[in-house]
C-alpha cells in the first residue's frame, strides 16, 4: 500500500506539473496581446492599426544609419530594453529586421516621427534626432509595463502592427521645478528629466533663485551662492548648483531632448541675493536670510546703477552657462516695486538679457510693462483673474508677445488634489486630474489669437516639496496630462477617452518606482500600492 501511495504521490505530481505546464504555457499567451497602437500618452496624431505584432527577441538588434545622433537614441533605447529583456540588443549599422532607428527627409518637422510595426520589424523614422527619441518613447508604452524594470523579466515583448504618425501641436511643452523654496541636488533633477521624457516633455524651467535661496554659483558674487544659497522653506541647509553640476543638468537633460531654461526671478522674490550683498539694498541695509513663505515683500533697489551692474553680471555668466534660446528674468509678485520701478527696470533689464544672445521669458506681469520683441509671457492666472489683467496678457498677444499658459488653477503641480492631500497648497484650489486635463491652451484665453500661444508648462513650487517621492507625488497622474495638452491635436482632447489610457500607466510608474497619487477620477483597476 506504501508502494501504491508513493505511485499516487509521483502521479499527482506529474499531473500537477503536467497542469502547470499547460498553465505556463497558456498564460504568456493570454499576456500576449500587444498594446493598441493608440494606447499612449500622449495620444499620437494619427493611428492605423494592421497586421501582425513585432517580437523582440535574443536575436533582435537596433539598427542605425551612420548618423552619430541617431546612434545614441539607439543606445539610450538598447539602455532600456536590456536589463528587463535579458538580450544583447546590439546597436549596429548592418542588418536587416529588428528595430530601425531612421533619420530621412518627410513631414516629421523637428520633433515628429513615424512607427512603422510589423511581423519582421519596427521602424522609426524622423527629420530629427528629437522625433527619433520622441518615437522611442512611444515604442516604450507599446512595451509591457514590466519593460521598465531593472530585473530580467519573462516577456513576451510585443509591438503591436500599423503605423503611427506623430507631431506636437506645440514647441514649448515645459516643465518648471523650483529648486529655490527646498534644494535638489543633481540626481534628484535627472530623475525627474528622465520622467518628463517619457511624456515628450521637451522644457526644463528651473527656478534658480528666490526669497529663501539663491542656487546657481556665480563667480562675480560668490555669496549669493555660498551664503544666499545656505538654507531653504523651514530653514534647512539649502544648496546650490556649481557651475560644473549646472552643466551636467543641461548636458543630462539635452541627452533627453529638454531645454533648459533657468529663471532668476527679478527685481522681487530677491532676499537672498538682498540678505547676500547689503549694497544691492536701497540702504544699504541688508536684511536676514529668510525660510518663511510669504510672497512679495523684497524687491531689488531700482534706482542704484550696482542693481545693473549686479544684474549684467548674473545673466552673462548664466547665458555663457546655458546653450538653449531662453533666459527667464521672472517679474512676478514684485508688490514693493512701485509701478514706474518696475517699467524702468523691465526696459534696462530685456536689453542686457538680448546683450548675452537669449530671448527674454517672464511671468505674465510682464505685459505690464512692455516686452521686448520676441519675449514670451508665462501667464499663471487662475479662471478667476480679473477681465483687465486677461485683456492686458490678450491685448500683448495681440502685438507680438507669445504666451506660455500655466494657469494656477488648472497646471500647478503643488496645488492639493483635495483638502485631504498631506503636501502642497491651495490658494488656486483643489485641482484634481480631470481639471488639470480638461481645458483647450487655444481658446483658453480670450481675445488670443491662436498662434500666440507657444505652449504649455507645469510649474512644481516647492514650499512643501522636499524630496524625489513628493515630486513623483505631485506630478502624478497630472502631468502626463499636461504633457498631452501640449501635445496631442486639440480635437484629440476626451477626458473620458483619455482618463482610461492615464490608468493605463499606473503599472508603468510602478515599474519604475514612482510615487504617484490614486485619484478616483480614474479608473485604475488593480494598479498601484
Amino acid at each position: 500500500m506504501r508502494q501504491h501511495h508513493r505511485t499516487f504521490r509521483l502521479l499527482g505530481s506529474l499531473l500537477l506539473v503536467a497542469v502547470g505546464v499547460c498553465v505556463t504555457k497558456a498564460a504568456p499567451a493570454q499576456a500576449a496581446a500587444p498594446t493598441p497602437l493608440d494606447r499612449v500618452v500622449p495620444a499620437p496624431a494619427s493611428v492605423t492599426p494592421g497586421g501582425a505584432p513585432y517580437r523582440i527577441t535574443r536575436g533582435t538588434s537596433i539598427r542605425v544609419d551612420g548618423s552619430r545622433e541617431a546612434r545614441r537614441v539607439a543606445e539610450y533605447l538598447a539602455d532600456i530594453l536590456r536589463p528587463s529583456t535579458g538580450y544583447r540588443l546590439p546597436v549596429t549599422a548592418h542588418g536587416a529586421g529588428g528595430i530601425r532607428l531612421r533619420l530621412a527627409k518627410g513631414p516629421f518637422g523637428a520633433e515628429g516621427y513615424r512607427i512603422d510595426s510589423g511581423r519582421k520589424g519596427v521602424t522609426i523614422t524622423a527629420a530629427e534626432p528629437a522625433g527619433l527619441f520622441h518615437g522611442v518613447q512611444t515604442l516604450r508604452q507599446l512595451l509591457p509595463a514590466a519593460v521598465e524594470k531593472g530585473s530580467v523579466q519573462p516577456g513576451p515583448w510585443l509591438v503591436a502592427g500599423g503605423t503611427v504618425t506623430d507631431t506636437p501641436r506645440y514647441g514649448w511643452r515645459g516643465a518648471m521645478l523650483d529648486v529655490s523654496r527646498h534644494f535638489f541636488t543633481v540626481d534628484q533633477v535627472k530623475r525627474y528629466i528622465d520622467q518628463l521624457a517619457l511624456y515628450k516633455i521637451n522644457k526644463l524651467h528651473l527656478h534658480l533663485s528666490d526669497d529663501q535661496g539663491w542656487r546657481i554659483a556665480i563667480d562675480s558674487w560668490p555669496r549669493l551662492a555660498t551664503y544666499g544659497g545656505s538654507t531653504e522653506v523651514g530653514g534647512g541647509p539649502g544648496g546650490f548648483y556649481t557651475k560644473a553640476d549646472y552643466k551636467e543638468i543641461v548636458r543630462y537633460a539635452s541627452s533627453r531632448y529638454l531645454e533648459v531654461v533657468p529663471e532668476i526671478d527679478l527685481p522681487g522674490h530677491t532676499n537672498a541675493a538682498l540678505a547676500s550683498y547689503a549694497e544691492l539694498n536701497c540702504d544699504g541695509v541688508a536684511p536676514p536670510l529668510y525660510t518663511g513663505t510669504e510672497v512679495g515683500f523684497s524687491s531689488l533697489c531700482v534706482g542704484k546703477e550696482i542693481t545693473y551692474d549686479f544684474v549684467d553680471d548674473v545673466i552673462r555668466e548664466l547665458a555663457a552657462l546655458t546653450p538653449g534660446t531662453y533666459l527667464h528674468i521672472g517679474g512676478d509678485e514684485a508688490h514693493s516695486t512701485s509701478h514706474e520701478d518696475y517699467l524702468a527696470f523691465m526696459d534696462r533689464v530685456q536689453p542686457i538679457v538680448a546683450k548675452y544672445g537669449k530671448t527674454v521669458v517672464g511671468w505674465h506681469q510682464l505685459t505690464g510693462a512692455t516686452p521686448a520683441k520676441g519675449a514670451l509671457a508665462q501667464y499663471w492666472g487662475l479662471d478667476s483673474t480679473s477681465a483687465e489683467e486677461k485683456a492686458r496678457v490678450a491685448k500683448a498677444a495681440q502685438s507680438g508677445t507669445g504666451l506660455i499658459l500655466s494657469p494656477a488653477d488648472r497646471v500647478y503641480l503643488d496645488m492639493k488634489y483635495t483638502k485631504d492631500t498631506p503636501l502642497g497648497l491651495s490658494w488656486a484650489g483643489y485641482v484634481e486630474v480631470r481639471r488639470s486635463y480638461d481645458w483647450d491652451p487655444g481658446a483658453y484665453l480670450p481675445g488670443v489669437p491662436a498662434g500666440a500661444v507657444k505652449g504649455v508648462e507645469a510649474p512644481l513650487w516647492t514650499e512643501t516639496i522636499e524630496n524625489s517621492g513628493h515630486i513623483e507625488y505631485m506630478a502624478f497622474p497630472r502631468l502626463p496630462g499636461v504633457a498631452e495638452l501640449g501635445w496631442s491635436a486639440a480635437g484629440s482632447h476626451d477626458w473620458e477617452r483619455y482618463k482610461v489610457r492615464l490608468a493605463a500607466q499606473a503599472e508603468r510608474w510602478d515599474a519604475l518606482g514612482v510615487e504617484w497619487y490614486r485619484s478616483p477620477q480614474v479608473p485604475w483597476g488593480s494598479a498601484g500600492r
